[in-house]
Order: structure tokens, then sequence, then C-alpha cells
């Protein structure tokens, strides 16, 4: 199974049960909330989700490989554990360098929002 599809699956399952063995030992990611290198770093991060957000759910628009790049377009979704329960959406891309191995050596994520309009979806619920 070529990188792409396992990338499809990793994304439909999200974030349970993802395949780590795509990523270089000493992966570089970034978000506009994290950044850090190892993939061990990266599966606390992934835990983490998995653990804290509720029904969290990664919705994969388009995905292509363009050289050593694959580029994914998507929009991850979660409810928080507020009170309330309000349900985040972050629309974004993520462009994922890959080495001479295909293993995935840099995953740097990018939103189509700011950490602010996140933080106000958890107060006005209907904010977007």
């Amino acid at each position: 199974m070529d990188i792409i599809e396992i990338l499809k699956e990793d994304y439909q399952r999200f974030p349970a049960n993802q395949t780590y063995s795509i990523y270089a030992e000493d992966v570089y990611f970034q978000d506009p909330l994290n950044k850090f290198n190892g993939v061990e770093r990266y599966k606390k991060m992934i835990k983490f989700i998995q653990t804290w957000f509720i029904n969290p759910q990664m919705d994969l628009h388009n995905i292509q490989l363009l050289g050593n790049t694959i580029k994914t377009e998507w929009t991850l979704s979660w409810n928080t554990p507020l009170p309330w329960k309000p349900r985040i959406s972050i629309a974004g891309w993520s462009e994922l360098g890959l080495n001479s191995d295909s293993l995935i050596v840099s995953h740097i994520d990018y939103w189509k929002c700011s950490r602010l309009d996140v933080l106000k979806q958890n107060i006005f619920p209907n904010y977007s």
C-alpha cells in the first residue's frame, strides 16, 4: 500500500490507530499551537486529542503528491469537553515532506482561521 492510501485510511479513522511507521523518528511537526520534533511526541499529541476531545473527526477533502511533498486539505472538528460541549471546526491543509525512504520528515499544518477564531467557537457556539 502506498503512502497516499495509508494517509487516506488514517484520516478516515483519526485519531484512532494511526500509522506511525510512515513517519521518520525525528519528524518535525508544526501547527499554530505546537512545534516539536519526534514521532514519540507526535504520538502524544494524537493521544491527547483522542483522550480529551469528544467525537474528533478529520474530513479529508483533497490529497496530492507533488514531488517529495504531500499536500492534504481537511477539516478537523470535535466537541470541547465544556458543559455546553460546543462543536469546534478548523479547516486547513498540511504539507508533508518526504525523505528518500518515503518517510514523512516534516508535517506542517496551516489553519484557515486564527487561534482566536477557535477560542470564539468555544464561547459562541454559532461562531464560524
